[in-house]
């Protein structure tokens, strides 16, 4: 394991996402020097707003303010700030905003997923790369759970742009000897996603607004639903493995509490546990969108000894009473 985490120079892209906020958090909890790439700030997002267990951040947090597609940018940050360990969590992650304009999804989640790891290549401090994938890589499959076997075939355009940036990756493991790890998860969900056409927050908060949720699809596509606390350990405890364990760069890791469920049932149970009487509203207008997919997080158990912390009952439960503050 990493010793010490104080004082590790950290690079991490889409910090100001779900995941990467509460990443950033961890790191700079245990004393690291964080840098940031921003591209957007969004006033509301929980690294930026004050919320209480956020409200010290933005003291301890260098941001460089720029975007994956410009590679002076990358390659500048990591050599100035001698950075050790790179958490590329940095993407385009909506399908819909895909399917509606796959140009600047292709060139963030691809585009910028080379220019990082190239800017990584001309530096010989970094001791961990870990990017952060998607089930959606595996695109469409007969044989579930998917498994870091699985080939990666992706057909649309999010779903494709995740399987190019796994094979270049890869790529630069196996060329170069870049110490990279991909992740691979579900549906994250929890405090501070504030991307509401997503089926977690959107639900939550059409209830807390007393309306009836909307289920764009029919409803029954089977899905991993993975809390946002679960996802950020796993990155930092693979990042330590990382460092401990050489023989594990290259690889691939699922992470999943391995309970997937259709959107219907996570409705319901929001629903459930909010204790009102409403129906969600069902447009069956889904499209371009996999049914069913869902990982084994089996490698993962094995070979890094990580395991999901959270029920989802519990952590839907913190969720919802996070958004009950934050909608106020």
């Amino acid at each position: 394991m990493v010793t010490d985490w104080k004082n590790k120079n950290i690079f991490i892209t889409g910090a100001t996402g779900l995941v990467g906020s509460w990443l950033t958090k961890f790191l700079i909890d245990e004393k690291s020097n964080v840098v940031a790439l921003v591209r957007d700030i969004v006033p509301k997002s929980i690294l930026w707003s004050g919320s209480p267990e956020f409200n010290y951040i933005k003291d301890h947090l260098t941001v460089v303010n720029g975007k994956l597609e410009d590679y002076e940018i990358l390659e500048r940050s990591i050599n100035e700030h001698e950075i050790e360990m790179v958490f590329h969590l940095g993407a385009q992650t909506i399908v819909p905003t895909a399917n509606r304009n796959p140009l600047s999804t292709f060139e963030s989640n691809i585009r910028g997923t080379y220019n990082l790891l190239e800017a990584c290549r001309r530096t010989e401090l970094i001791e961990a790369i870990i990017i952060a994938s998607s089930d959606k890589a595996y695109g469409e499959q007969k044989q579930l759970p998917y498994n870091e076997t699985t080939s990666l075939q992706g057909t649309h355009p999010y779903d494709v742009s995740k399987s190019c940036a796994d094979l270049i990756s890869y790529s630069y493991y196996a060329t170069y000897k870049l110490p990279v790890c991909i992740t691979r998860c579900g549906n994250f969900y929890g405090p501070g996603d504030l991307n509401f056409n997503r089926i977690v927050p959107g639900t939550i908060r059409s209830i807390l607004n007393g309306e009836r949720p909307v289920i764009r699809s029919d409803g029954l596509a089977v899905r991993d639903y993975f809390y946002v606390k679960d996802g950020a350990f796993a990155y930092k405890l693979l990042a330590e493995k990382m460092i401990r364990d050489k023989t594990i760069h290259g690889e691939a890791f699922n992470f999943s509490n391995e309970t997937p469920l259709t959107v219907l049932q996570i409705v319901d149970k929001i629903i459930s546990i909010l204790g009102y009487d409403i129906k969600p509203l069902i447009l069956n207008k889904g499209k371009n969108e996999i049914m069913r997919q869902y990982l084994s997080a089996k490698k993962a158990r094995e070979v890094l000894g990580w395991k999901a912390k959270y029920d989802i009952d519990v952590s839907l439960k913190e969720t919802i009473e996070w958004y009950r503050d934050f909608l106020i």
